[in-house]
């Protein structure tokens, strides 16, 4: 099991010319608790995607561990931020998690379950959803038999049946590392993004008939991402009262 941290963005919405993940939960980068949660969970397989204020980025995810960096030059979508970290990767690693570098608050316990529950099902891809009161803004979660997963549909493609559904992405996943490279290497930029989405190997997955399921985090908190200054004061809330 090796680990990607998707940490090259700017979030412009942080209102600041620093990188999003260089902002601090107290005193410490928020990027430095997705790589000790990695780090808890593969050990020293972790791949850190890095992309601006590359340099500050990296001796701040050092600061939490041994880790391994790719960079991502261009950001073209998160579909090639992974594609950027595969030849980073371990030979020897079999699956994948990917994480991301502005979620903070994830627990090695929640991916523990995940991992465990993957790979004792024998899965290509398995999902981290969260079921949310408020799903707004959200990829809602398509599930057909047996819980299986069928697709992600983002919120402004679903339809008005989709969108009461609350289970939710959260971008956290487990993939196994040969469908990862053939997935990514089918998908394509034909979005109004001109982006490569790493969902977009869901579908490649459900028309190849792999086998795919979700694991469901029991704290929502958990998998909040960071992408402003009142999301940053609301994770310290919480991380505030976890310490307690």
């Amino acid at each position: 099991m090796a680990a990607v941290i998707l940490a090259a963005g700017l979030g412009t919405r942080m209102k600041s010319d620093k990188a999003k993940v260089l902002h601090a939960l107290f005193d410490r980068p928020m990027i430095s608790y997705v790589v000790e949660t990695a780090r808890a969970v593969v050990g020293e397989q972790v791949v850190v995607v890095v992309g601006h204020q590359a340099e500050q980025v990296k001796a701040a995810a050092s600061g939490a561990g041994r880790v391994a960096f790719a960079l991502q030059e261009e950001q073209l979508g998160t579909g090639h931020a992974v594609l950027c970290a595969l030849d980073h990767l371990p030979a020897k690693s079999r699956h994948v998690l990917i994480l991301c570098g502005d979620v903070p608050l994830l627990t090695a316990k929640t991916l523990r379950k995940m991992v465990g529950g993957h790979l004792q099902a024998g899965r290509d891809v398995t999902v981290l959803a969260v079921e949310l009161r408020d799903p707004s803004g959200y990829g809602r979660i398509l599930l057909g038999g047996e819980r299986n997963l069928m697709g992600i549909v983002e919120e402004t493609d679903a339809s008005d049946l989709q969108r009461q559904i609350k289970l939710v992405n959260t971008g956290i996943y487990c993939v196994r590392k040969d469908f990862l490279a053939h997935g990514l290497a089918l998908i394509n930029t034909r979005n109004a993004q001109g982006e490569l989405y790493l969902t977009d190997i869901i579908g490649i997955g459900y028309r190849e008939r792999r086998t795919m399921g979700v694991a469901v985090a029991a704290d929502a908190d958990e998998t909040i991402g960071i992408n402003s200054i009142h999301d940053l004061a609301a994770a310290q809330r919480t991380l505030q009262k976890r310490l307690k």
